[in-house]
């Protein structure tokens, strides 16, 4: 006999694996980790360019279309009325909205003409994206909008207590911390590869400075380039190898031909480039947590960042690394330099950092997630269930 469902969750969002950033892949650990606890989860998406109708299964797809300022990311149509025709079809016990698009809003008016109670989280600062591509005026606007429509729902779930306390401070209701886990099975220093080393035209010594992550201006990698020039200026970095791809990728190789451009990443391919690293790099001020930071820890790999999210709360405690207060570029340049040049130094850090990392669990943040929905879920009225 099949053990019954604990729970039948649909999840809702505008990005799911294999799309690569740190909200879909945290969103595709959360889905697999309920799915270990015996809960059904449906994932709500839009379709991708060239894909299936049907998608894959446990997927319910919509229509979708681009971003119009961030085209390689589509926004799912607003199909309230096909989503309660589904959701009455197969009634869900509770509706987690992951992201605050058209199709998040249409999740939310479907839920609410269901009675079904909704939860959300908050993964990306877009209210802060569009001033890197010149849309300035619609911030604040955007901001208040994500407001209002995380206060529609019973929690709203943030990656670090820093974050949790901000958004309360600017209006925001029901907070819980969602925390975020490494696979540190997978991001490991066992993975270094002097053979991928030799493909950079870089030796055993030499020290290679790393930045991962979508090539984008909101990603603020001007700053990478100046911190790395300086580290090979003095003598301590060799090459900085960039892994993703992105808007920035043509300026960057038309500015800077010499340095190495790894592509999009990912599995054990993307491991072995952390592993094969010396000094990760992450100049970003627009992240909520920074997923790429600990599993650069995972890797054994020195990290330099901003002193906030996943910085402040692993990183910083560990002592494996560098942090640089907020916006201060001089000192985010020279603990480059100084990572760079103190290769004994950087051995006991990146075993600092490892340790850290693995004391972080996936399976740990969904049952911990699983037990929050399951309390929204008591507290809903039985006649709306």
């Amino acid at each position: 006999m099949a053990n019954p469902v604990r729970m039948r969750l649909a999840l809702v969002t505008e990005t799911f694996p294999p799309e690569v950033n740190g909200a879909a892949m945290t969103l595709g650990r959360l889905r697999d980790g309920l799915v270990s606890l015996g809960w059904q989860v449906e994932v709500v998406r839009p379709s991708q360019k060239g894909e299936s109708p049907a998608g894959r299964q446990g997927e319910f797809l919509v229509p979708g279309m681009p971003l119009p300022f961030y085209t390689a990311l589509r926004m799912g149509w607003p199909v309230s009325g096909r989503l309660a025709r589904r959701w009455r079809e197969v009634r869900p016990d509770l509706v987690h909205i992951a992201t605050e698009g058209p199709l998040g809003l249409a999740a939310l008016r479907a839920a609410k003409k269901l009675g079904l109670p909704a939860t959300s989280s908050f993964h990306t600062n877009f209210h802060e994206y569009g001033g890197h591509y010149g849309l300035h005026f619609g911030r604040a606007m955007a901001f208040r909008y994500m407001r209002w429509l995380h206060n529609e729902t019973r929690r709203t779930f943030a990656p670090t207590r820093a974050m949790c306390r901000d958004l309360e401070q600017r209006g925001f209701r029901g907070l819980r911390v969602m925390s975020r886990g490494v696979d540190s099975a997978l991001f490991t220093p066992e993975r270094r590869s002097d053979e991928l080393r030799a493909s950079w035209g870089v030796g055993p010594d030499d020290c290679v400075v790393l930045c991962v992550g979508r090539l984008a201006a909101e990603k603020n990698l001007g700053l990478a380039v100046r911190a790395f020039l300086e580290a090979k200026a003095s003598g301590g970095a060799r090459r900085l190898v960039l892994v993703g791809d992105g808007p920035e990728l043509a300026p960057l190789k038309s500015k800077y031909p010499e340095f190495h451009y790894a592509g999009v990443r990912r599995g054990a391919d993307l491991a072995a480039h952390y592993a094969s690293a010396d000094v990760f790099v992450f100049p970003s001020l627009t992240e909520t947590f920074g997923n790429v930071v600990t599993e650069a820890m995972a890797s054994g790999v020195v990290s330099v960042a901003y002193d906030y999210a996943a910085a402040a709360e692993v990183l910083a405690p560990s002592g494996g690394g560098f942090v640089a207060p907020r916006g201060d570029e001089a000192l985010f340049i020279s603990k480059t330099v100084e990572a760079c040049r103190d290769s004994v130094g950087r051995a006991a850090r990146r075993r600092l950092a490892r340790e850290a990392a693995e004391r972080l669990s996936w399976s740990a943040v969904s049952a911990q997630f699983a037990a929050d929905l399951e309390e929204v879920r008591a507290e809903t009225p039985l006649k709306s269930r």
